[in-house]
């Protein structure tokens, strides 16, 4: 019988739950129409299942960080997990739009994976070979987020959209017993007073190394939000894409990423995190820019809209690695907490840009309106990162 995990968890286990908080977010995307079709509710309340998701996320980090300070991180993981895993049965059992929206939200609760890997790479390794970590490790994890659109499309036509739900299910059981087994705690100096992590908010508020890599990271993740909120809309409407294929185009991005996380990999231990961020954004800000030229010239294809949107994927995984580990390293005691806050207002961030998106990009505007937002969020991280070097805080501590 297999016990209790008591040394650092493999990367794969960390990959494992990056993974799973992407996953749960695109891989029912093909299915959104005929979600509401089934439920007979509008597409813009469906689509809450997005927005709604991201905002119930951000508010989880800002607990999340700083329980992992306070109590860990294994049992917040944990705990987490097994929400994940009841909330996924409430969605696939649901009968009404009420009642899934409602276990829709509770499956929030996986953000834990994904907000505190990061912190736990930091825990044992210093910041630029925590970055180089990262990167690794977030183009390992792509491939599962890169796969789940081609997978929700296939499930949907083949069994319907419960189908998702049941995968998310057995993944969350998964993980329940991986995290159990593998994951030991990493946070050796647990923080005695749970109201000092609240506290140590502030001081993060007002620091510009924090805001500085959490706006590189809000705006470029905000264009992958962006795209997620519209592009489903934009490839039925204009391409009349079927779900399979939609799910072979949504992927695209993630595959970009993978790319780009790669390139972070190889490189993010050997130069500046600031220089890391500006190289990504402005590879971010190139595809839509030049995607959006195509359009206004006539080239009206699906090839025109996602592979300029792949660079946006390529940009992000060049720039997270990078900005994640400065803003752990700001003060490495409260790695969780900084984790936890940075990553609350990543995800509040793309809640406010999926709904703007779902204003903004509709059959009349389609494709040209996505690929302005998306550059737009690219532009602003670009911005975000400029600031970062000129002011010389491009670098926190080495250790």
């Amino acid at each position: 019988m297999l016990g209790r995990a008591s040394s650092p968890p493999r990367v794969a286990t960390l990959v494992a739950l990056t993974a799973i908080s992407t996953l749960s977010l695109n891989m029912f995307l093909p299915s959104l129409v005929d979600m509401a079709d089934d439920f007979g509710a509008p597409y813009a309340q469906i689509s809450l299942s997005i927005a709604g998701y991201l905002a119930v996320t951000s508010v989880l980090q800002l607990v999340i960080g700083p329980m992992s300070d306070r109590f860990g991180r294994r049992p917040v993981i944990l705990v987490a997990m097994a929400v994940f895993l009841l909330a996924s049965l409430g969605c696939l059992l649901a009968q009404s739009i009420e009642v899934f929206l409602t276990f829709r939200m509770l499956q929030g609760a996986v953000i834990a994976g994904a907000a505190l890997s990061p912190a736990i790479v930091r825990d044992t390794l210093p910041v630029r070979q925590a970055a180089s970590m990262l990167g690794y490790i977030a183009m390992a994890m792509a491939i599962v987020p890169m796969l789940g659109p081609v997978l929700g499309g296939a499930l949907d036509q083949l069994f319907g959209w419960r189908s998702s739900f049941l995968v998310f299910a057995v993944a969350g059981a998964g993980l329940v017993g991986l995290v159990w087994t593998d994951l030991g705690e990493t946070n050796a100096s647990p923080n005695p007073e749970f109201s000092q992590q609240f506290r140590a908010y502030a001081p993060l508020l007002r620091s510009g190394q924090f805001w500085g890599y959490a706006s590189c990271m809000a705006f470029s993740t905000g264009g992958f939000y962006i795209f997620l909120a519209g592009a489903p809309l934009v490839s039925r409407t204009l391409f009349a894409t079927s779900a399979g294929a939609l799910g072979v185009y949504i992927g695209s991005i993630t595959a970009g990423f993978f790319m780009g996380s790669l390139i972070s990999g190889r490189l993010a231990s050997r130069v500046s995190l600031g220089f890391m961020m500006l190289v990504g954004r402005i590879v971010a800000g190139a595809g839509p820019s030049v995607g959006i030229a195509l359009f206004w010239a006539g080239y009206m294809h699906e090839l025109t809209l996602f592979g300029a949107t792949i660079f946006v994927g390529i940009g992000n995984g060049i720039t997270m690695p990078s900005s994640s580990a400065g803003v752990m390293s700001i003060n490495p005691k409260l790695a969780g907490t900084a984790s936890g806050l940075a990553g609350a207002l990543t995800v509040g961030m793309g809640a406010v840009l999926t709904t703007i998106s779902g204003i903004v990009v509709t059959a009349h505007t389609s494709a040209s309106a996505l690929l302005g937002l998306m550059l737009a969020s690219s532009v602003l991280g670009l911005l975000a990162a400029l600031w970062t070097l000129r002011s010389g805080q491009s670098e926190p501590e080495a250790n």
